[in-house]
């Protein structure tokens, strides 16, 4: 087995897509007007409209209503990432902050209000166990 993506629900597919654009700083492949990924060398994130859900079953998934999920992203510099999205996210969580576990991470919502983290590993433990 390999885990390939996560995919997000949204009301508002346009924006999502564009605050993960600007947020990681992947383009987005568009498949159609309703379903977009962006592709990283680990993971896919994808995006589809509230319209896709009916090709899987109607009702099964609600946008911006996740309250257990957080999207993970290894970035190779936090602080980066905050600077870049300080002026353009509403709601963070934590600014950059060095965890106990080594990383330095960033907690944000995106614009449906999913939880997002983008983080630095930085002692040499965490650094080590993200080495490619």
């Amino acid at each position: 087995m390999d885990f390939i993506s996560i995919r997000i629900i949204t009301g508002d597919i346009t924006r999502l897509v564009d605050f993960y654009e600007r947020a990681t700083g992947v383009r987005a492949d568009w498949s159609t007007e309703d379903f977009a990924e962006l592709r990283t060398p680990s993971a896919t994130l994808a995006i589809g409209s509230t319209r896709t859900v009916a090709l899987f079953a109607p009702g099964c998934a609600r946008p911006a209503d996740n309250s257990t999920v957080i999207i993970e992203f290894l970035v190779s510099d936090v602080d980066g990432v905050y600077r870049n999205l300080v002026d353009f996210v509403a709601d963070f969580v934590t600014e950059p902050t060095t965890m106990p576990w080594g990383n330095r991470s960033l907690l944000l919502r995106d614009p449906d209000g999913n939880l997002v983290n983008f983080f630095t590993p930085v002692t040499p433990l965490a650094i080590e166990k993200f080495a490619r």
